[in-house]
């Protein structure tokens, strides 16, 4: 069960497993241009996925990994959310932001149904953490409970640097 402020909702999509291949995707990055998982494969992923960027538990997430990816080899941090992109470019431009690459899923959330994060009542992407292999791999998965919640950042930064 998931909840958004304490009221259930329901996650449409399928949600993924460590040990399976990535579904792929196709979202918008600050440019308008499409980005699919294919755009970075032969890196390490982590997804960062948040509700909205102008939010405080989403900006102090967004943060942490834009700190994290500055230190870690060979790993891609995208945070992805329905924010328009204008609005994430805002965003970063404004705090700073340049390890991670914000991307929408506003346009038609092909990326929160592959990963089964897209909040229905509220058409909203579900607070969650993806680890993707430099092969596609799922190696970590984290879905909250309570999309108002704070990650394990420690235990997706250590699956990152455990990954190849």
């Amino acid at each position: 069960m998931t909840t958004f402020k304490g009221n259930e909702v329901t996650l449409l999509g399928k949600k993924v497993e460590v040990g399976q291949k990535a579904p792929n995707f196709t979202v918008l990055a600050n440019d308008l241009s499409e980005v699919t998982l294919d755009d970075s494969k032969g890196s390490v992923r982590i997804i960062s996925v948040v509700p909205s960027i102008d939010t405080g538990v989403c900006d102090a997430q967004t943060r942490r990994f834009n700190e994290e990816a500055a230190s870690l080899e060979n790993v891609k941090v995208l945070t992805v959310s329905v924010d328009l992109p204008f609005a994430q470019a805002r965003w970063c431009g404004a705090n700073g932001i340049e390890n991670v690459q914000t991307l929408s899923d506003h346009r038609d959330l092909s990326f929160g149904e592959a990963f089964g994060v897209t909040i229905k009542e509220l058409r909203l992407l579900s607070r969650s953490v993806f680890v993707v292999d430099s092969e596609d791999n799922v190696t970590y998965a984290e879905y909250l409970g309570e999309v108002t919640e704070h990650p394990n950042y420690e235990a997706a930064i250590e699956a990152a640097k455990a990954a190849k």
